[in-house]
């Protein structure tokens, strides 16, 4: 037995051992990733043979092939297979599909969250793959970016701590890796364009960008992805200072880089900072890259720059190193236990999707207490709107519809509720009447009289409106942020109905929506709700659950008000533009329940601290209503002066506490020295003295305050 395959070596011992018998041809070759669907089948072929390291978009028995060539050559290094799994498996038809990333970060749930990278794991393990390319920690600031919906917000700290849940969970049985991504500043691109420039400094990037992915390194995440842009003008790809020395040497990154799809080709085709593939590939590995994401004549052009002499075969070796110690950390070269592929969609994992569901829901208006509706009232219910029975608008991007290539008519093997299906399944006692309304791209395509008709009939309406999934990704980022087709029109006619209207928004990221706002009686956000977004939605009408979601991104009056995320600085003149109302439609953090939470009586361990002192702040809460429900408790602190501007208002913390009718629950949270810091003008973290304002609350304009002293 080779002393790699002893189980007894740690596997950074074992990677070191395996490495020193690879020819130069053997580690490259570790170091590339390829997709079916981008090369030739003669092509495919000869990468297998060459024992290629990993390869992604490979479902079931496809992996199996795979790993038998593997099992040919000279030292049987086993493939690690990739997949993009960003709410569940999602790209296998008859898996767990849970809501997209921005809808469950709105139930500010750690431990949920955990549960569904858990789940994930299992049903991506039982398909035969190891590697998952999830959690996304951009942040998303410009909402007219076409990824928003990937994220899980607009805030750095809830992104940080949400990411670090997910990645618990992913890797907590070792059954695959976490990809942490899209490494750096990705969603902040000027214009809100995808994959372009963004225009940061060192001390924004260290301030708001790298947290998260700071966390993700603590957590011990198994990979981190370059993202597609570029910081200053200087390629991710290709950006030594961002990826060799911030992330590897400074945040003590442990496991490997891979870049985003064709990364290493767009150095050369798209942002032009090279000359040739083989230029481009040096580039993206000096620069800290270990693995190259479907630019399939990397591997030729890293061999012949060794032979050249122009590259260091320490970063090679470092590279084969990272991807070799993770293997050996996921059993790839030992007997791994198989996971049965019973678990995929299996009925426990059902019941955890619909638990963060269920609390990914935000209701956003609830005008005279309309909801929930008293069953015995109502005798008919018009359910209308273009996304009442989309299941594609409701799983939202990133699943067998999609990718790896679009598939629009494909039939969905798993169980799955449209709002109407979750209506008429929830609400038996009722005639439950359906018209589309209209269609969401195409303003003339429409029914809305036909639709107003049936409202006429009806003694509520249910509308359910939003976007489509040709509105969402890649080369999609959106200059208008409005409803676009003719939804509003149709809202509007339904308006003069009379009949009270419950508006159901399924979208992607935030849409202009102030005229629902001021005219539905009561208005849910779900966002993208993956396979039972739709029954969740009845359920909290009929009042079988009690909302508590809350919005991880603020919602804007108009699409030029953006960026409008909530914690900005200080010093704009009048604070507003002049032809738009101050402030947002919704604010970050803001939800309603059907209880009613009262705050009271905020307190501190200590009024004075020390530098490298931590404080404890105390809160009385009642649930003044004769209903149980769970309360995401938010704490904010803002430094009053400070050497550097810093933002109005900053997360620190958050508790979700379940408080039941009538009762009083004390909540304490925790500040530490980390979170009152900032980075100053010499991009370094400190604490500074002076007076911190604690603001604890339900959101972040709704809250108490308490002045804390830092010597």
């Amino acid at each position: 037995m080779e002393d790699y395959m002893n189980v007894n070596l740690s596997a950074d011992e074992r990677a070191k051992c395996l490495l020193s018998m690879m020819t130069t041809e053997e580690k490259i070759a570790q170091m590339a990733q390829i997709s079916y669907n981008v090369v030739s089948a003669e092509e495919y072929e000869r990468f297998q043979k060459l024992g290629i390291g990993s390869f992604l978009h490979v479902l079931g028995q496809d992996t199996a092939k795979i790993k038998e060539q593997a099992a040919q050559t000279r030292l049987k290094i086993p493939p690690i297979f990739g997949i993009d799994a960003i709410h569940g498996h999602s790209l296998l038809n008859g898996s767990t599909i849970f809501p997209s990333q921005l809808a469950m970060s709105c139930s500010f749930n750690t431990d949920l969250i955990r549960e569904m990278g858990r789940v994930t794991a299992k049903e991506v393990a039982a398909d035969g793959l190891d590697w998952i390319f999830s959690p996304v920690l951009c942040i998303a600031r410009d909402l007219r970016w076409g990824r928003v919906d990937e994220t899980f917000g607009e805030d750095s700290y809830l992104i940080g701590e949400l990411g670090a849940a997910v990645i618990d969970g992913y890797q907590c049985d070792n059954l695959i890796i976490a990809c942490a991504k899209h490494y750096l500043g990705y969603g902040e691109a000027t214009g809100g364009r995808d994959a372009y420039d963004t225009e940061v400094t060192e001390r924004k990037i260290r301030e708001v960008f790298l947290p998260p992915f700071k966390r993700a390194c603590d957590s011990n995440c198994g990979s981190v992805m370059t993202a597609y842009g570029s910081i200053d003008a200087t390629p991710l790809t290709a950006n030594n200072d961002i990826l060799r020395k911030m992330l590897k040497e400074e945040c003590g990154f442990e496991g490997f880089v891979v870049t985003d799809w064709e990364n290493v080709r767009a150095l050369m085709t798209n942002q032009k900072v090279a000359k040739s593939i083989k230029d481009a590939s040096k580039m993206a590995v000096e620069a800290g890259n270990d693995m190259s994401m479907n630019t399939p004549k990397f591997y030729d052009c890293m061999c012949e720059l060794v032979n050249e002499g122009r590259i260091d075969m320490k970063y090679i070796d470092d590279a084969v190193r990272r991807i070799l110690k993770v293997k050996f950390k996921l059993g790839l070269f030992d007997k791994k236990e198989k996971i049965s592929r019973d678990v995929i969609g299996c009925s426990e994992h059902r019941k955890i999707n619909m638990e963060i569901t269920r609390e990914s829901l935000v209701l956003l208006e609830n005008k005279n207490n309309i909801l929930p509706l008293k069953n015995g009232d109502i005798k008919t219910i018009a359910v209308i709107g273009p996304n009442a029975d989309d299941i594609q608008a409701q799983y939202g991007d990133w699943t067998y519809f999609s990718h790896p290539e679009p598939k629009e008519n494909v039939v969905p093997e798993n169980d799955y509720y449209t709002v109407l299906r979750g209506m008429k399944t929830i609400f038996v006692d009722c005639d439950i009447l359906y018209n589309k309304g209209c269609d969401i791209m195409d303003s003339s395509n429409e029914s809305i009289e036909e639709a107003a008709a049936l409202a006429e009939k009806s003694d509520i309406v249910v509308t359910v409106v939003g976007d489509c999934l040709k509105q969402y990704g890649e080369f999609r980022d959106r200059a208008d942020l409005e409803l676009s087709g003719a939804q509003l029109d149709l809202l509007k006619r339904l308006k003069k109905t009379g009949k009270p209207l419950i508006c159901v928004l399924i979208n992607g990221k935030p849409l202009c929506i102030e005229w629902l706002k001021d005219n539905c009686d009561a208005l849910i956000e779900v966002f993208n709700g993956g396979d039972l977004g739709g029954l969740a939605v009845a359920e909290m009408l009929a009042g079988r659950f009690n909302p508590s979601g809350k919005l991880s991104i603020s919602f804007p009056r108009h699409s030029a008000q953006t960026p409008c995320y909530y914690n900005q600085y200080e010093g704009w003149h009048g604070g507003r533009y002049m032809d738009v109302e101050a402030g947002n439609v919704y604010d970050f953090g803001y939800g309603m329940s059907y209880s009613d939470f009262v705050y009271d009586n905020i307190r501190l361990s200590k009024n004075e601290i020390d530098k490298d002192e931590s404080v404890i702040v105390s809160v009385d809460i009642k649930n003044n209503s004769d209903i149980d429900g769970k309360e995401i408790v938010q704490l904010y602190i803002n430094d009053v002066v400070s050497s550097i501007m810093t933002p109005v208002k900053q997360l620190r913390g958050f508790k979700k506490v379940l408080i039941k009718a009538g009762e009083t629950k004390t909540v304490t949270m925790n500040i530490n020295p980390e979170d009152l810091s900032l980075i100053n003008k010499n991009c370094e973290r400190i604490v500074e003295s002076g007076e911190i304002e604690i603001m604890v609350g339900s959101n972040n304009q709704d809250y108490l305050t308490a002045r804390l002293t830092v010597r």
